[in-house]
């Protein structure tokens, strides 16, 4: 963030609001690089595991591949970035709505139902190894809720 307001107050707003950084007006383009470069040595040593697993459920990101027992598992481009979610959040109860907006993004008008029925079909594909999928009735779902 660049700014021409320098007090504590404002800082403290604008770094509390999602700001990587707050540099306040007049400042030199050594110390402005110098920033960029630290951010970006930040955001590059950001853990990126490609690799989340719960229970005997594997899911390699960057291959864009499911283990479910040892065996690859296909699925749909929304079955699979559900998962990813739900892995994601290991121990953290989703919900339907909070579920459609990650997964389906902000503007799907859908029924809430859409995620009930992904669940059921994620589950029977992963075998077994869907029983890591808990419901949480009249909440949502999550992934290792009793670790």
């Amino acid at each position: 963030m660049i700014t021409a307001k320098s007090a504590e107050y404002d800082k403290v707003i604008g770094l509390d609001s999602g700001a990587d950084d707050y540099i306040t007006k007049p400042f030199g383009i050594l110390e402005f690089l110098s920033r960029v470069r630290a951010v970006l040595r930040r955001s590059a040593n950001a853990d990126t595991s490609s690799e989340l697993s719960a229970g005997r459920l594997t899911m390699y990101v960057d291959r864009h591949s499911v283990l479910a027992d040892g065996k690859e598992v296909t699925l749909t481009l929304k079955e699979f970035e559900l998962l990813k979610y739900l892995l994601e959040n290991t121990g953290i109860v989703l919900t339907r709505d909070k579920i459609l907006e990650k997964v389906w993004g902000y503007e799907y008008e859908g029924e809430t139902r859409t995620v009930d029925v992904h669940i059921r079909t994620l589950r029977q594909k992963l075998g077994e190894a869907g029983s890591v999928i808990e419901t949480v009735r009249g909440v949502g779902y999550r992934i290792g809720g009793n670790t």
